[in-house]
């Protein structure tokens, strides 16, 4: 092991260990937090309340150092309030204010309490990590992630993700009630918990040069054509009603490397692949209504499907 990989190796292991601190379980989340951001993407959790998303997000933000700001969704937000304005003075002067999407990690509080139309403000930022005001075109620092989180829709004063929006995402991240043990623990450290002194054991510089590191794991023509046939055995199946995007198969490839590369490998493996499925793609399948009626869900069909294509050996 080389001196660049065993660095990469502490900083990666420090920065779970930061977070597990404060939060207890949810080893899942915090490994898809890990991968969207080695890939330059975001993720999704969905969830009720009080599971921990806000805790888990901002304890995220402060272990690799990164400036943290935070969202709560509501009905009445405008996409001013995310991205930031122009005050106009009497003398004619302008000085902009930035919103809190100015942010290496923002959390989007509940983004299905929003309208569609400030839902849409998030678009561009996610997609091109920049943000466009009044004809004027603001560069995001990096690394820039969104972890939004949504409650199950169908609460009151929800209204559903547009494919737009889900497509940007990543990964979704199922976040759930504490098991027994769990909360036992909660209950048990509730002041370190409430109280958490994170220390940052990275640097928003640092993560930048992780990935890069990322890119460079290998992923064979057989890994490739893998991920291709079981994304064209998705658009093709008769449950399902609109084809998913470029976007899922991208998703499925970067995170795949990095799921590689936080297992110490500078190639990916099969199971790389199949183990990030129903993150990648489960939020992205959208089911016809005869389905629905049968309470066929998204991740039944994708482990139908990936069942019958050929793992490469």
């Amino acid at each position: 092991m080389t001196i660049l990989q065993e660095k990469n190796r502490t900083i990666m292991k420090s920065i779970l260990a930061e977070i597990s601190r404060v939060v207890i379980g949810k080893d899942d989340i915090k490994e898809m937090l890990l991968l969207v951001l080695l890939s330059q993407g975001h993720l999704l959790i969905e969830g009720l309340p009080g599971t921990a998303k806000t805790t888990i997000a901002r304890t995220f933000a402060q272990a690799i150092g990164g400036q943290f700001k935070r969202v709560q969704g509501t009905p009445d937000m405008l996409p001013a309030d995310i991205l930031g304005f122009y005050l106009y003075r009497p003398e004619g002067t302008a000085t902009f204010m930035p919103g809190p999407i100015f942010a290496n990690v923002l959390l989007v509080d509940e983004l299905n309490r929003t309208t569609p139309r400030t839902q849409s403000a998030l678009l561009e930022a996610m997609q091109e990590h920049q943000v466009t005001i009044e004809r004027e075109t603001h560069t995001l620092d990096r690394p820039f992630i969104v972890i939004a989180s949504q409650i199950p829709y169908g609460g009151p004063g929800t209204s559903p993700l547009s494919e737009v929006q889900t497509d940007r995402f990543m990964l979704r991240a199922w976040s759930r009630l504490p098991s027994l043990e769990e909360e036992e623990r909660v209950l048990k450290d509730i002041d370190i918990i409430t109280e958490p002194r994170v220390k940052p054991v990275t640097s928003p510089e640092e993560i930048i040069g992780l990935q890069e590191e990322v890119k460079r794991v290998y992923v064979a023509d057989g890994i490739r054509r893998y991920i291709l046939e079981i994304i064209d055995s998705l658009r093709h199946h008769p449950e399902v009603q609109a084809g998913i995007s470029t976007r899922a198969g991208i998703s499925l490839l970067k995170t795949a490397r990095s799921r590689a590369f936080i297992q110490e490998r500078d190639f990916v493996i099969p199971d790389d692949v199949k183990g990030l499925l129903i993150p990648a793609l489960s939020h992205r399948l959208q089911i016809n209504p005869e389905a629905q009626m049968e309470e066929i869900s998204p991740e039944a069909i994708i482990e139908e499907v990936a069942g019958k294509i050929a793992v490469p050996k």
